[in-house]
């Protein structure tokens, strides 16, 4: 859950004009990512599971397009971005490796 406050501590200094926009969307991907693993481990069955880990895998790589359009539009310090992008990377790796696991 670490990137989920990362990514709200980062975007809290985002342009205002954006806060509606991909502020927004990043904060629902962040969060998403988590809820979407625990709503998979609350599940009895395997292919439930992994459905919702597949979920939140899809949300970690909008996570990622979103910090890379903030990089190139100058949104946050880069070296704030490239860190988030870093966790964002981990947790895709993660969520790969557990899915491959248990399908």
């Amino acid at each position: 859950m670490e990137h989920v406050t990362n990514i709200y501590m980062v975007t809290r200094d985002y342009p205002k004009e954006e806060f509606f926009g991909i502020v927004s969307q990043m904060r629902r991907a962040a969060v998403s990512i988590t809820s979407n693993i625990a709503e998979g481990y609350g599940r009895l069955y395997g292919k439930e599971t992994v459905k919702f880990l597949s979920n939140a895998r899809g949300s970690a790589s909008e996570l990622e397009t979103q910090i890379i359009i903030s990089r190139n539009l100058g949104f946050a310090a880069d070296d704030k971005l490239v860190e988030l992008q870093k966790q964002i990377v981990e947790i895709l790796r993660m969520l790969s490796a557990l899915i491959k696991t248990l399908e």
